[in-house]
C-alpha cells in the first residue's frame, strides 16, 4: 500500500471543502490526480472511502476513520519538519503556544516579552483558550506548549508539571456591604448577587463545588464568560464573585476591590506547563520553558 502524504491530505482536504477542484488547487495538483489518487485509496483499502451527494464529495464512514488519522499524520509530519529545521537553533522559528486567560493575561505578557527581546527572530503565535481546549489543542499537535490554570488536567498523551498555585478570592466593592465584616460566612456570602464564571470555566466548577459543600443556592445570578467583564461588574457595588487571586492585584492595589479569603478552606487551582508526550522537545521549547519556570516562581507562589 502506498499511502503517501499527499493521498493522506487530500482526504483531510476532501472532509473540509467536499470538491475535488478546490482540494486540487489547495495543493497545485490537476484534477485528474486528485481523482486518481482517491480510487487508488479506494482499491487499496479495499472499501468506498468517497461519495457523491448533492455535487458534493463527502466521505463514508471508513472514510472519516482515515480522516481521523490523516489529520494527526499531518500534524506529526509538520511537526517534524519544523522540528528538524529549527534543530538546535534560537535564529528563527515558530513556538506556538495555548493557555486559558488568566496566565494568558497575567503571568504570560511578561515572559514572552523578555523571550522576544532575547530571541527576535522567533515568532511566538498565543492562543487564549479554556484549559479544556488547550489540551484538545495539545493533544491534536496544534501547539507546542500549553500553560493552564485548573484544579486538574490529566490526560495519557500528556506531560503536565504544576507550575505554582492560583488561589481563588471573594471579590467585592468598597462600597459593598461585605466590606464591613472581616471574615463573611458562606450564608452572607451566598445571600448576595453573585457573578458566575462560564459553565466550562473551572472556576464555576470550583465555586458551585463550594456552595454544595456548605449547603448553599444562589436564588439568581449573572453569568460571564469573560473575566473582565465580571470585575467591572462586581466594581459597579451590587455583586460579588469567586476569582483568581492573580487576575486582580492591581484592582486591589488601587482600591477598586477588595478581597476576602473565602471561608471553609482555600480554593486553590495550579497553574499547569503541558506539553504532548510524542512531541519532540526542541532546544527552542527547551529554552522557553526555562525562561517560563524562572519567570512564574518569582511571579506565583
Amino acid at each position: 500500500m502506498n499511502l503517501n502524504l499527499t493521498k493522506l491530505k487530500i482526504v483531510e482536504l476532501l472532509e473540509k471543502h467536499n470538491k475535488i477542484t478546490t482540494v486540487a488547487e489547495i495543493l497545485n495538483l490537476k484534477q485528474p490526480t486528485v481523482t486518481f489518487h482517491m480510487k487508488n485509496m479506494e482499491k487499496d483499502f479495499g472499501v468506498k472511502l468517497f461519495e457523491t451527494k448533492m455535487g458534493k464529495i463527502v466521505l463514508t464512514d471508513a472514510g472519516y476513520a482515515l480522516q481521523h488519522y490523516a489529520v494527526k499524520i499531518g500534524a506529526l509530519a509538520s511537526e517534524a519538519e519544523r522540528a528538524v529545521s529549527e534543530f538546535d537553533t534560537l535564529r528563527r522559528g515558530t513556538l506556538r503556544i495555548g493557555a486559558s486567560y488568566v496566565p494568558a493575561t497575567y503571568l504570560l505578557p511578561g515572559v514572552l516579552h523578555r523571550f522576544s527581546s532575547l530571541y527576535p527572530g522567533v515568532h511566538i503565535a498565543l492562543s487564549v483558550k479554556t484549559a479544556p481546549a488547550v489540551r484538545e489543542m495539545l493533544e491534536r499537535h496544534e501547539i507546542d506548549l500549553g500553560i493552564a490554570s485548573t484544579d486538574s488536567f490529566e490526560s495519557p498523551e500528556l506531560l503536565s508539571e504544576p507550575m505554582g498555585r492560583d488561589e481563588l478570592v471573594l471579590i467585592f466593592a468598597p462600597s459593598h456591604k461585605l466590606a464591613a465584616i472581616g471574615e463573611p460566612t458562606p450564608e452572607q456570602i451566598a445571600s448576595c448577587y453573585f457573578v458566575m464564571h462560564g459553565i466550562e470555566s473551572s472556576t464555576r466548577r470550583l465555586t458551585e463545588n463550594w456552595l454544595a459543600a456548605h449547603s448553599r443556592r444562589l436564588p439568581s445570578y449573572l453569568e460571564f464568560d469573560s473575566l473582565e467583564a465580571i470585575k467591572q461588574t462586581v466594581m459597579l457595588g451590587e455583586h460579588v464573585s469567586f476569582v483568581s487571586h492573580l487576575a486582580v492585584q492591581d484592582e486591589i492595589k488601587r482600591g477598586l476591590l477588595q478581597m476576602r479569603s473565602i471561608p471553609g478552606g482555600r480554593l486553590n487551582r495550579h497553574i499547569y506547563m503541558v506539553t504532548n508526550k510524542q512531541r519532540y522537545r526542541s532546544a527552542m521549547l527547551g529554552r522557553f520553558t526555562d525562561h517560563l519556570t524562572e519567570w512564574m516562581r518569582t511571579s506565583v507562589e
